[in-house]
């Protein structure tokens, strides 16, 4: 993997971008002592650019494994058609299992092989592929307006927000999720603060958003995870957004571990807790948060997911509106609704 230096995000219009057959993504384990943009040119690369956390984020995942598909038809060179239909089953099989938790993921993958499978010769084939690795980038951009959009209008007497994890640009090909709506309150002259939360053990909210929130020139406060109960208590903050990996039917959310916890203090100091995301990360397969399944990560790494009980959220800011309890009725609706309006 080549890579190059930058001195800020607003060099880049993406965390990731294809640049003439090849993937360019920014390194988030550099970060924040470098800001470093790698390329990647082959599907091993991508998949262990995704397990090493290299790149994270539930949306921007989804939008790598999507361009690992061409990649892998790219490298794999199939003689014919056929060929190439049985090395889209193969690819979407390997690049899905590099992020369990993520549904995106496995998603988006699916998508480019069904829309590649219609290919006629190998030259359409990958064809379609970049195609719809294309489309799947430009509709997480849009979901992300979207979802910034739905935030803002639920929020828009909130100014202080509580975080975790990362959520925002690093995180997806837009502006973010959580975080999208604290750039779309800010970009409309609204007074907005972040508090965000180390996020232990990998810090992405010490190393990744409170860097990025800086590097936006967004007011923000970085306290321990240990510390949200007295925070929350002393009015720091008057709602907590958080992103998600995946949301059972229940409403049950898998999400960076920490989340369920900073849940239950957020429902004990009476503090609303928002999910942000976009459909795509809705699996209507799953009816409830038991069938989740968690990725386990290396134990030396000390993480993991866990999964936020419905009953202690406040509602979902997805990118067709804001789901509220019960759960089960609104976000059956919702996929109905967004399946009807081609976002999943």
């Amino acid at each position: 993997m080549g890579c190059g230096i930058l001195t800020s995000m607003k060099e880049l219009r993406a965390s990731v971008e294809w640049r003439d057959g090849h993937l360019e993504v920014i390194d988030q384990t550099a970060l924040p002592a470098r800001l470093e943009v790698r390329r990647l040119e082959t599907v091993a690369g991508v998949v262990a650019a995704i397990r090493e956390m290299v790149v994270r984020g539930a949306p921007v995942i989804g939008v790598c494994g999507a361009f690992a598909m061409v990649l892998g038809l790219g490298e794999r060179k199939p003689a014919t058609a056929a060929g190439a239909h049985r090395e889209l089953e193969l690819l979407s099989a390997e690049i899905g299992a590099a992020r369990p938790t993520a549904v995106n993921l496995s998603w988006a993958v699916r998508r480019v092989a069904e829309a590649a499978a219609r290919g006629g010769t190998v030259e359409e084939v990958r064809r379609l592929a970049l195609a719809q690795a294309l489309r799947i980038q430009e509709e997480d951009r849009e979901s992300c307006r979207r979802i910034a959009d739905f935030g803002r209008a639920e929020l828009a007497r909130v100014s202080r927000v509580m975080t975790h994890c990362n959520t925002g640009r690093l995180a997806t090909s837009g502006i973010g999720t959580a975080l999208g709506i604290v750039y779309a309150k800010a970009e409309a002259g609204e007074p907005v603060e972040v508090i965000a939360t180390e996020t232990r053990p990998l810090l992405q909210g010490s190393r990744l958003t409170a860097w990025e929130l800086m590097d936006a020139g967004i007011p923000v406060t970085l306290v321990p995870d240990s510390a949200t109960g007295p925070a929350l208590a002393a009015g720091r903050a008057e709602v907590v957004i958080v992103g998600c990996d995946r949301v059972a039917l229940s409403g049950a959310t898998a999400n960076k571990i920490g989340t369920y916890n900073l849940a239950t203090v957020a429902r004990a100091n009476g503090i609303p807790f928002y999910v942000a995301g976009p459909m795509t990360s809705f699996d209507p397969q799953l009816e409830d948060g038991s069938r989740i399944p968690i990725e386990q990560r290396p134990a030396a790494e000390l993480r993991r997911f866990d999964v936020t009980p419905p009953d202690l959220i406040t509602a979902f800011i997805t990118d067709v509106g804001v789901l509220r309890p019960p759960f089960a009725q609104s976000i059956a609706r919702a996929i109905d609704q967004a399946q009807r309006l081609g976002l999943r």
